[in-house]
């Protein structure tokens, strides 16, 4: 399976962006997707992962309150939506399809990765 994100950008403080996944190759229904984003110097971080129903739904502790992911069998597409955007959200964001159907928030329960669409959020 091919992961392709989109969506990234330049934005300002406060303002919202939704970021979109594609995959091509395989379905992706089965599995659970994710996001996890990296700034440079940092270590990778979980930011959202949705069950393969996308009744489940996990976000990590940095955007909570302000992320939302879904989900599209039929497009075969995943999104992350973030509002109220902040400089601290400056990342390469990737998504990632599950090794299961269970939404998780550890990398390693993630077996395909893309490469990442880049986000910057200016003060």
């Amino acid at each position: 399976v091919w992961l392709v994100e989109s969506g990234g950008g330049l934005v300002q403080a406060g303002e919202s962006l939704k970021l979109s996944c594609r995959a091509s190759g395989r379905t992706i229904n089965p599995y659970a997707m994710g996001w996890f984003r990296q700034a440079p110097g940092k270590e990778r971080e979980f930011v959202a992962s949705i069950s393969r129903n996308g009744q489940w739904t996990f976000f990590g502790n940095a955007v909570r309150g302000r992320a939302a992911i879904s989900r599209d069998g039929v497009m075969n597409e995943v999104w992350l939506e973030m509002s109220a955007l902040r400089p601290e959200d400056s990342a390469i964001y990737t998504c990632a399809r599950g090794r299961s159907g269970s939404a998780s928030e550890s990398e390693t329960e993630f077996d395909y990765w893309g490469q990442g669409t880049q986000v910057t959020v200016s003060s």
